[in-house]
């Protein structure tokens, strides 16, 4: 399986601009630029995106993980934050960092917390990063 996505910059980094679409349409010429990514800026950003991608496949991979141990979930509201720090040679992502609420009727507390465990390293996202990764997880 592949996904495609294509990015079209125009003109230097500080005042420069540029569009991300995707392939399913969902992202068709989106805005992104410098102050995007760096300040407040209308528009998004690969940051943005990175943890959108990260908090949909984790919520995904947990509702696997749960099936798995005979739960399932009412709602899995998951919030990834992504880090982007100066390091030497430039900027690095540092960290991912999501919150989780789940409410999950009747649910044993250690199978969630391993499957929530399972998911933050199993899903493919996660794989994908050379960053930190934690999860905060409140079971409702």
């Amino acid at each position: 399986m592949q996904r495609k996505a294509s990015a079209i910059w125009q003109g230097d980094l500080l005042k420069g601009k540029g569009t991300i679409s995707t392939e399913s349409g969902v992202l068709k010429e989106t805005q992104y630029s410098f102050s995007t990514r760096f300040e407040n800026g209308v528009g998004t950003n690969p940051e943005e995106l990175l943890a959108a991608a990260h908090a949909g496949c984790f919520a995904m991979a947990l509702s696997n993980e749960l099936s798995n141990a005979g739960m399932v979930p009412n709602r899995l509201d998951a919030t990834a934050t992504i880090s982007l720090e100066k390091v030497s040679g430039g900027f690095a992502i540092t960290k991912s960092h999501i919150d989780l609420i789940a409410e999950i009727p009747g649910a044993n507390k250690a199978k969630f917390e391993a499957a929530v465990k399972a998911a933050e390293t199993g899903c493919p996202v996660s794989k994908l990063f050379k960053a930190e990764i934690t999860v905060s997880a409140t079971l409702k």
